[in-house]
């Protein structure tokens, strides 16, 4: 019952997150950048603005399909993509800042027990009343505080993203960096059914590429990287994902 009025209290002022007064530090994007303007090698499929998603709807706060960081975030981006685009790759981003509103909106679907359209795609062996316990869907996100990207490799000689085998915003153990092997030493570990040792190697690529500039990776998702030394470490914006002008 305390989850459920706790829960309650998060839908009711949700609506809210997404028109943060303009006093409010938190609505302040005056530090943030397009990414692609500082990198702009990088392809953008952001999920989150269109329906191909594991809610199967545009998400709240997203106006536009930019991607957004802080620009000290944004600037080590640009040193992955200048990375990796000398080996052949380009960056590909699902997701970057994500507002408030955004992750509100994933806490009201989450409490929606009958909403399982894309459970399909996303989340087939899971029921949705275990994806607050188990931390899929949480009431805050590293990506609201502006330095975190959801990304992975494009080849650019057979014009295909890199098979990582498996989706992003898979929930399951399959999306773990340690799912078949060992990210410290590199080590391919076989699993009947699991990855094959290129797609292992391919998240190795890419986890490597962000570790050398300054990010640090998520222990439950292949794709997600946050910078170490990121600007607001304890600040969640509000404002609306949509292109910056200067």
């Amino acid at each position: 019952m305390k989850f459920r009025a706790h829960l309650a209290f998060v839908l009711v002022l949700s609506a809210l997150a997404c028109a943060p007064k303009a006093t409010d530090p938190a609505a302040d994007s005056s530090d943030f950048v397009n990414i692609s303007d500082v990198a702009p090698d990088v392809i953008l499929e952001i999920r989150y603005f269109g329906t191909y998603n594991f809610v199967g709807s545009r998400i709240d706060g997203y106006e536009a399909p930019v991607a957004l960081m802080t620009r000290r975030a944004a600037d080590s981006l640009k040193a992955v993509s200048d990375d990796v685009v000398r080996h052949g790759y380009r960056l590909k981003i699902y997701d970057a800042y994500r507002p408030q509103c955004g992750v509100d909106h994933f806490m009201r679907w989450g409490a929606e027990f009958s909403d399982t359209l894309m459970k399909p795609y996303f989340y087939p062996d899971l029921t949705k009343d275990v994806l607050f316990s188990r931390r899929y869907i949480d009431e805050k996100s590293g990506h609201t505080r502006g330095s975190t990207v959801d990304l992975t490799l494009f080849d650019m000689a057979t014009e295909k993203e890199l098979d990582m085998g498996g989706t992003f915003d898979w929930f399951g153990p399959e999306s773990h960096p340690d799912y078949c092997g060992d990210p410290e030493t590199l080590e391919w570990k076989p699993v009947e059914g699991g990855l094959t040792s290129v797609q292992f190697y391919n998240r190795m690529v890419l986890r490597t590429a962000m570790l050398r500039h300054g990010f640090k990776p998520y222990d439950c998702e292949w794709w997600h990287f946050t910078l170490k030394d990121e600007p607001y470490p304890d600040t969640y914006f509000t404002f609306p994902v949509a292109l910056l002008t200067p």
